[in-house]
């Protein structure tokens, strides 16, 4: 028995060792948006910036769906044993996803582009993304995310709970420090 307590005493320690090394992973999500149209003295630009961001991936979303029909179409024509339509479907779905795919690439280093000019001109807004990076490491969270985001983050964002939304907080301490402009 008196053997048994040191082993014993041995595991506990080892799984408390174990517990601990576990990192938690925490996540938050902001309204980006909101806070720079909180804080930038000229809100119009990023907003310009987010519409614009908006139309682009409405019409990359457009050339996808016809892709889809496209691809649906051939699908049934295979099915049909139709392999001339499925051929020239084919063509079409290829030439279609290049002209999708350009597309993207020339709006990307365009929306790119903007965005370092608004950058340069509101410099409120990195001063915003470095209060996110030190408020986020203060409170321990790991990965913050643009809910709001017209764009391909959104898409990934399948449900979160409203308890991680820590825009209200971030626009809180922000306004201990800054005069909001933009109320």
């Amino acid at each position: 028995m008196r053997n048994l307590k040191p082993i014993a005493l041995a595991i506990a320690f080892g799984l408390s060792l174990a517990a601990g090394a576990q990192q938690i992973t925490r996540i938050a999500v902001i309204d980006f948006p909101k806070i720079v149209m909180t804080f930038a003295k000229d809100p119009a630009a990023y907003k310009d910036f987010e519409s614009r961001k908006s139309q682009i991936q409405t019409e990359i979303d457009r050339m996808s769906v016809e892709i889809k029909k496209l691809q649906a179409q051939q699908a049934d024509a295979e099915a049909a044993n139709d392999a001339q339509t499925a051929l020239k479907l084919k063509g079409e779905i290829d030439k279609k996803s290049a002209a999708k795919n350009s597309y993207w690439k020339a709006k990307s280093a365009e929306l790119d582009d903007l965005a370092r000019r608004i950058s340069a001109a509101t410099p409120e807004i990195s001063t915003i993304y470095r209060y996110i990076e030190q408020f986020a490491e203060g409170e321990g969270y790991t990965l913050v995310l643009n809910l709001k985001a017209a764009d391909y983050v959104m898409g990934s964002v399948v449900w979160y709970s409203s308890m991680i939304d820590i825009t209200d907080q971030i626009i809180q301490k922000l306004s201990a420090k800054y005069t909001v402009t933009n109320p």
